[in-house]
C-alpha cells in the first residue's frame, strides 16, 4: 500500500479497527493473520453497504455483519497476485480486451455457450480464500469465479461454471474450469456464496417452476460447459450430510402451495442467522433458515404469515431483496413499481406509494446504508410530466422505519417515458463510505428515455442533493447496465477510483465500434488538507476533471472549482486546470494547420487526450505533429497552440449486446499484475479461441488506474 492510502481512510476506521477487524488482530488463526479473511464477493456486497460508524456503540452493531469486515478489507487491502507474468506499470486507466485466449495481462474470455446471457442486472461470483493473497489452481484452495450462463442446463450445456486458474502469473491452462453443472434449470438470478465458499445459491427457473437451489460444489478435471456434471440431487432433510458435489431445491411455492416462479429476484443470505430471503413471480416474499448450516427448510407459519405476499391486489414479480441486520428488516420493491419494508419477526409490511410507473417498474434491488439506515429505490417512470413533458427517472431515499404511502424524497436523473428502459443499480462511491454520516455521491446510469447518460447524485448527511449530468454513454436509446465502483488505494502515485457501466449498441468508445461496450471513468474525490503530486487528477463536484499543475497541499475546505475547461482553480498551495466534463467519447486526432481553442481536446499518437489550455496568434497548429509527452500534465506547444497532456484516451471493451453487471477483484499492489473485474456478455461473440457464444470474461487493467 503506497503512502497516499491512508488518506483516504477515515477516523471512524481507526475507531473501529480493534472491533471490527479483531479476528486479525487477536490472532483468532494464525492463517488468518497471515493472509486475510476468505473473501466472498457477490452482488449483495454491492447492495448492502456500510457508511462509517460514528460511535462505537455502532460500530459494535455493524461489526456483528460480516458484510462490513469484507468491505473494509476490499477498500484498503492489497491483493498480490502472481508476479510470473506481471503487467508494466504504465499508468494507464485503459481497459485491456483480450484477443486471444490467453495474453499475458491476465486476460481471458471463455464460451458460456450460443445464446448465454443473465441479463445486464446479473452478478457473477467471486471468492478469494485468503483476502491478501491470490491462489492459482495449484493452490489447495485455489481462487475462483462463478458465472450462470443464463441457458436450460442439460447433457451439453452447464447452467452455472466455475473458473479457477484466473492471474496471469498462474501456470498451465488460464482459466481452468473448476467445476461446471447441469442443474436441471435455467438460472436467471445472480448466484450468493456460504461464507466460507463451499456452498452455493441461487433461484433456477424449470418449467415456469421456481425453486431455491443450494449446491455444495467439488473441484473436477473432466467438467466443461458442454460437457456439465451432475450434482448429486438430494432431498433438504438429506442436503447436509450429502458429499459434494450435491444440491438440494426447494419449491417457491405460495401460501396456499401453488407453484411460482422466479427470474428477477436474487437470493440474499444473512451469515449472521443462516437465513435466506428470496421473491418470487407473484410478489410473496420467502424466507428459509437454516440454509447452509443445518437441514435447509422455508419458513411456512401463520403467525407471523410466512410467505408473506406483499401486494395481493397487484401480484407482480419482485426485484432482489436487502435485508439490514441493524433494522432487521428486508426492503425489496416489485413490477408495480411499490417499495416494500417487511418485518421478518412479525410479517409486517409497509408498502410506499407508487414510485414507478413504467413497463417493468422496480428492477433493481434497493441500495440500503446499514449504519445510517437510509434506503435508495431506483425508477425509471416517476410518472410525472416534469422532464420536458415526459416522466423522469428518479431516485428515491427513504428512511428505515418509513411510514406507509409515503414516497420518500427525490431526485431525477434525466427523462424517462412510456415505455423506459429499466434502470438498474447505481453505486456510491468511497467518500460516502469513508464518511460517518452518509455524505458523498452516488452514481447512476439514467435518462431511460432517450440516450444512457451518467448522473452524479450529492448526498449530504443521508440526504439527496444535486444532480450533476455526466457523459453520455452512447448514440442510440438503448438500455444501461448496473454501474459498479472500484477503489484502489494501491495505484502509484494517488489513490484511484473509477465506475463501471455499459451499454447494450452504439457505444461511443472507438475501441468499441459503435456497438456493445463497458466502459470505465474515473471518479477519484477530492480530499482536503492532502498532498498531491503533478499531474494527479481528481473529479470535482461538478463531474469534471481536474488535473494538477501545481504540485502543493490542498485547502481545509473544496475550492470553487471553475466549471471552464483550460481555467485554473488555487486550492491552498495547488493549481488544479479543469480538462472538463469527464467522457467516454474519444477525440479526433491532431490536424496540421488548424485553428484550435480553448476546450478543444485531440488524441495524440501515444493515445493520450491533449487539452487545449492556452492559444495565440491565429489559433493554428503546426505543420507537422509535435513530439508529444508520455506524462500527465507534461504540456507542448504546437505553433500556436498549447496543449497539456491529459492522460489516456477514454476506452471501452467490445462487449456484444453489453454486459452483466460486474464484480471487481481485490486492488492489487502496483507493479505486480492487472487488478481483474468479471462480467459476461449479453450477446453472442468470438469468446477468445475456446467459441462463439455468450462470453465470460476477465478484463484487466494496469493497478486500476
Amino acid at each position: 500500500m503506497n503512502g497516499k492510502a491512508p488518506r483516504f481512510i477515515p477516523l471512524g476506521v481507526g475507531l473501529v479497527g480493534l472491533i471490527a477487524l479483531g479476528c486479525v488482530l487477536t490472532g483468532q488463526a494464525a492463517k488468518t493473520a497471515r493472509h486475510g479473511i476468505p473473501l466472498p464477493t457477490d452482488w449483495s456486497h454491492s447492495h448492502l453497504i456500510f457508511s462509517q460508524p460514528a460511535s462505537v456503540e455502532q460500530a459494535m452493531r455493524l461489526q456483528e455483519d460480516p458484510r462490513f469486515e469484507q468491505q473494509l478489507y476490499r477498500h484498503y487491502q492489497a491483493l498480490r497476485l502472481p508476479a510470473v507474468a506481471a503487467e508494466s506499470d504504465n499508468n494507464s486507466s485503459q481497459l485491456r480486451f483480450p484477443s486471444r485466449r490467453h495474453t499475458v495481462q491476465g486476460l481471458w474470455e471463455e464460451d458460456l455457450g450460443t445464446g448465454a446471457s443473465v441479463g445486464a442486472g446479473v452478478f457473477p461470483a467471486k471468492f478469494s480464500f485468503g483476502s491478501g493473497v491470490a491462489n492459482c489452481g495449484s493452490a489447495t484452495a485455489p481462487d475462483f469465479v462463478v458465472y450462470s450462463t443464463g441457458l436450460t442446463g442439460s447433457g451439453t450445456q452447464a447452467s452455472i461454471v466455475a473458473y479457477d486458474n484466473l492471474y496471469a502469473g498462474c501456470t498451465g491452462t488460464i482459466p481452468s474450469v473448476y467445476w461446471a453443472y447441469n442443474t436441471g434449470g435455467q438460472i436467471l438470478t445472480s448466484p450468493v456464496f456460504s461464507r466460507d465458499g463451499s456452498q452455493l445459491a441461487f433461484a433456477q427457473t424449470a418449467g415456469a417452476l421456481g425453486s431455491l437451489v443450494l449446491l455444495k460444489w467439488a473441484a473436477s478435471t473432466t467438467e466443461t460447459v458442454a460437457l456439465p456434471g451432475v450434482p448429486t440431487s438430494v432431498l433438504p432433510a438429506q442436503y447436509s450430510a450429502c458429499v459434494a458435489p450435491c444440491m438440494t431445491t426447494i419449491a417457491l411455492e405460495d401460501g396456499s402451495l401453488t407453484p411460482t416462479d422466479d427470474t428477477t429476484s436474487s437470493v440474499f443470505y444473512d451469515y449472521g442467522s443462516d437465513t435466506a430471503w428470496v421473491g418470487d413471480s407473484r410478489s410473496w416474499l420467502h424466507q428459509f433458515t437454516p440454509v447452509f448450516l443445518g437441514t435447509p427448510a422455508e419458513i411456512r407459519t401463520v403467525s407471523p404469515k410466512w410467505p408473506v405476499q406483499l401486494n395481493s391486489t397487484l401480484p407482480l414479480p419482485l426485484a432482489t431483496a436487502v435485508h439490514d441486520h441493524v433494522s432487521g428488516n428486508v426492503f425489496v420493491g416489485d413490477a408495480g413499481g411499490f417499495f416494500y419494508q417487511v418485518a421478518p419477526a412479525t410479517s409486517v409490511v409497509t408498502k410506499s406509494s407508487q414510485l414507478d410507473f413504467g413497463t417493468t417498474g422496480i428492477v433493481a434491488g434497493p441500495l440500503v446504508d446499514s449504519t445510517a439506515g437510509v434506503e435508495y429505490v431506483l425508477a425509471a417512470d416517476d410518472g410525472s410530466t416534469a422532464c420536458a413533458g415526459a416522466p423522469c427517472a428518479a431516485v428515491y431515499r427513504f428512511a428505515s422505519g418509513f411510514a406507509a404511502g409515503t414516497a420518500g424524497a427525490k431526485v431525477t436523473v434525466g427523462a424517462g417515458a412510456a415505455n423506459p428502459k429499466p434502470l438498474y443499480d447505481g453505486t456510491v462511491d468511497s467518500a460516502y463510505l469513508n464518511s460517518n454520516n452518509a455524505s458523498g455521491n452516488l452514481y447512476v446510469c439514467g435518462h431511460t428515455g432517450g440516450r444512457p447518460t451518467l448522473y452524479q447524485v450529492q448526498i449530504t448527511a443521508g440526504v439527496l442533493g444535486t444532480v450533476i449530468t455526466g457523459p453520455v454513454l452512447t448514440t442510440a436509446a438503448t438500455a444501461c447496465s448496473t454501474v459498479t465502483e472500484v477503489f484502489n488505494p494501491n495505484a502509484t502515485g494517488q489513490a484511484t477510483e473509477y465506475i463501471f457501466a455499459s451499454v447494450q449498441t452504439k457505444a461511443t468508445p472507438t475501441p468499441c465500434a459503435g456497438g456493445g461496450c463497458i466502459m470505465n471513468l474515473k471518479i477519484t474525490p477530492w480530499l482536503s488538507s492532502t498532498a498531491y503530486t503533478l499531474g494527479e487528477e481528481i473529479v470535482d463536484s461538478h463531474f469534471q476533471i481536474q488535473l494538477v499543475t501545481k504540485a502543493g497541499t490542498s485547502g481545509t475546505s473544496a475550492p470553487i472549482w471553475t466549471t471552464t475547461s483550460g481555467l485554473t482553480t488555487n486550492d491552498g498551495t495547488i493549481k488544479w486546470l479543469d480538462l472538463g466534463l469527464e467522457t467516454v467519447a474519444t477525440p479526433a486526432g491532431w490536424q496540421a494547420n488548424h485553428a484550435y481553442f480553448l476546450r478543444n481536446y485531440i488524441q495524440d499518437s501515444n493515445q493520450n487526450i491533449e487539452a487545449v489550455t492556452n492559444v495565440a496568434g491565429d489559433n493554428l497548429s503546426g505543420a507537422t505533429q509535435p513530439t508529444w509527452p508520455t506524462a500527465f500534465g507534461q504540456v507542448t506547444v504546437d505553433n500556436h497552440v498549447t496543449w497539456t497532456n491529459a492522460g489516456p484516451a477514454p476506452s471501452g471493451l467490445a462487449s456484444s449486446g453489453g454486459t452483466s453487471a460486474v464484480i471487481i477483484d481485490n486492488t492489487v499492489v502496483s507493479g505486480v499484475a492487472g487488478s481483474q473485474i468479471y462480467f459476461s456478455t449479453q450477446g453472442n461473440q468470438a469468446c477468445g479461441t475456446s467459441g462463439t457464444g455468450g462470453c465470460a470474461v476477465q478484463a484487466s487493467q494496469s493497478a486500476l488506474k
